[in-house]
C-alpha cells in the first residue's frame, strides 16, 4: 500500500487517521494539505476516486463562505478554488493509488489492506 494522508493540522480526524494507520505498522506520508495543497493531478484522481468535487468540500470551513463556494456553478471554478484555498478542504483525504477516502472511513481501509 501507498498511502497518502492529505490533513490539517488541528483536525480531530486527521489524527485519528494518522493513529489508524501507525497501530497497524502502515507507512504512509502525510501532507499538511493547509499548508502545501494538492497539485492538480492529485486533485483529478482523488475527484475521481471520490465522485466528484462535492465530498471533498469542506462546507464549514471559513474559506467556504467568504469565497462564496456554494454560489460557484462551473466546475472549473471550484478546482481553481480549491487549488488557490486549500483550506477548503474537507479531510482527511487518504489517498492509496487510484483510490481514495474523505472524512474517517476505517472500514474502507481495512479493505484495503486485506487486498493487499
Amino acid at each position: 500500500m501507498n498511502i497518502q494522508i492529505f490533513g490539517k493540522s488541528k483536525c480531530f480526524d486527521t489524527k485519528k487517521a494518522q493513529r489508524y494507520f501507525k497501530e497497524r505498522r502502515v507507512k504512509f506520508q502525510d501532507i499538511d494539505v493547509a499548508r502545501y495543497g494538492m497539485s492538480q493531478g492529485e486533485l483529478r484522481s482523488v475527484k475521481s476516486a471520490v465522485g466528484g468535487l462535492a465530498p471533498l468540500l469542506d462546507e464549514k470551513s471559513r474559506e467556504y463562505e467568504a469565497l462564496h463556494i456554494a454560489y460557484l456553478e462551473r466546475t472549473e471554478d471550484i478546482e481553481r478554488a480549491l487549488l488557490e484555498n486549500p483550506g477548503l478542504f474537507r479531510t482527511p483525504i487518504v489517498r492509496n493509488g487510484k483510490k481514495a477516502t474523505v472524512g474517517y472511513q476505517p472500514d474502507v481501509w481495512k479493505e484495503w489492506e486485506q487486498n493487499g
